[in-house]
């Protein structure tokens, strides 16, 4: 069994959607000085690093985070890369070898490698909304994607996250995936049980057996 972290580590220097809050840890009790233990304050914004987008999050009184169905975040997932390409359109998925019956789709793109740059990349590939509307039609759950966004860069109508999320399609962006080849695995990821939240920081893995 092999296992893969698709999850970025979260410190000060993450990456940061522009007008997102980012992390900020503050040390509140430190062994160093004098203290019996460590313990640390966390200010986080509720889509920094690898996290969940809710229907919440672009639908008001919408399905929120913390009832999001576990079994839809946690089992059979698809792989897919696309290398060379800025927009994951509907033809390309179509061409793409996708699994007839496949609820969870994993992204790869050019992303991946945009992590090791310092700083909010800008030009990352994105989805284009005909190809989020393929997804709902193919009765996809689960949807990831390796930047922070899966949306273009600047756009003012976020088509792709409103056909996904208007759907209940669950959103899984900020993973690195430059490690994984396409293909099937199972994946478990668990956000952060945040009340009433549009999404949340979250933990997510593949196992491949």
């Amino acid at each position: 069994m092999s296992i893969y972290d698709i999850s970025v580590t979260i410190s000060e220097d993450t990456h940061v959607y522009p007008g997102d809050a980012g992390a900020r840890i503050t040390p509140t009790k430190q062994i160093s000085k004098g203290r019996a233990y460590n313990l640390s304050a966390l200010h986080l914004g509720s889509h920094v690093g690898t996290h969940v987008d809710a229907p919440r999050h672009f639908f008001q009184g919408a399905q929120t985070v913390d009832a999001l169905p576990l079994d839809v975040l946690m089992g059979e997932a698809w792989v897919c890369h696309f290398p060379d390409v800025d927009a994951i359109t509907d033809e390309a998925l179509a061409g793409a070898g996708i699994p007839p019956g496949a609820e969870r789709l994993l992204i790869r793109t050019r992303n991946s490698g945009l992590w090791r740059k310092r700083g909010f990349q800008e030009d990352f590939a994105y989805l284009t909304p005909e190809a989020a509307r393929w997804m709902v039609a193919r009765g996809i759950k689960l949807v990831g994607f390796d930047y922070l966004s899966l949306e273009k860069y600047g756009v003012r109508q976020a088509g792709a996250h409103m056909a996904l999320l208007g759907a209940g399609v669950i959103i899984l962006e900020g993973i690195d995936l430059s490690q994984v080849t396409p293909g099937d695995y199972e994946l478990v990821c668990l956000p952060l049980k945040l009340k009433d939240g549009d999404g949340a920081p979250a933990r997510a893995v593949l196992v491949k057996r």
